[in-house]
C-alpha cells in the first residue's frame, strides 16, 4: 500500500510541475501559446464532434409527420427469400411423422 501512497504523491508532483511549466510559458510569450490552444480544442472538438455525424446534420427543417409513400402502405412484411424446391422423395404419410421427438 505503501507505493501506491507513493505513486499517487509522484503523480501529483508532475502534475504540478506542469502546470508550473504551462502557466511560466504563457506569462513569458502569450503569442507562443496560441498555436497549442488552438490545437488542442481542434482535437477536442473532434472527439466530442466526430467526422461521421457531420453527414447527418442538415439545415433543413423536416417535417413531423409525412404520409407514408404508396410503396410503404403496402407490404408489411418482407417475403422469403429461399423457396422450396420439391424434390423426387415419395409423398407417404409416414413422412409426415416427425422421426426425433
Amino acid at each position: 500500500m505503501r507505493r501506491d501512497q507513493r505513486q499517487k504523491i509522484l503523480f501529483y508532483v508532475i502534475l504540478g510541475l506542469i502546470a508550473v511549466g504551462i502557466l511560466s510559458s504563457l506569462f513569458r510569450n502569450p503569442g507562443g501559446m496560441l498555436i497549442p490552444i488552438i490545437v488542442l480544442g481542434g482535437v477536442f472538438l473532434l472527439y466530442k464532434f466526430p467526422p461521421h455525424r457531420w453527414k447527418s446534420f442538415s439545415f433543413r427543417a423536416k417535417p413531423r409527420y409525412a404520409p407514408p409513400s404508396p410503396k410503404e402502405k403496402g407490404r408489411k412484411t418482407q417475403r422469403a427469400k429461399f423457396r422450396v424446391i420439391q424434390g423426387s422423395k415419395r409423398d407417404d404419410d409416414n413422412d409426415n411423422v416427425p422421426k426425433y421427438h
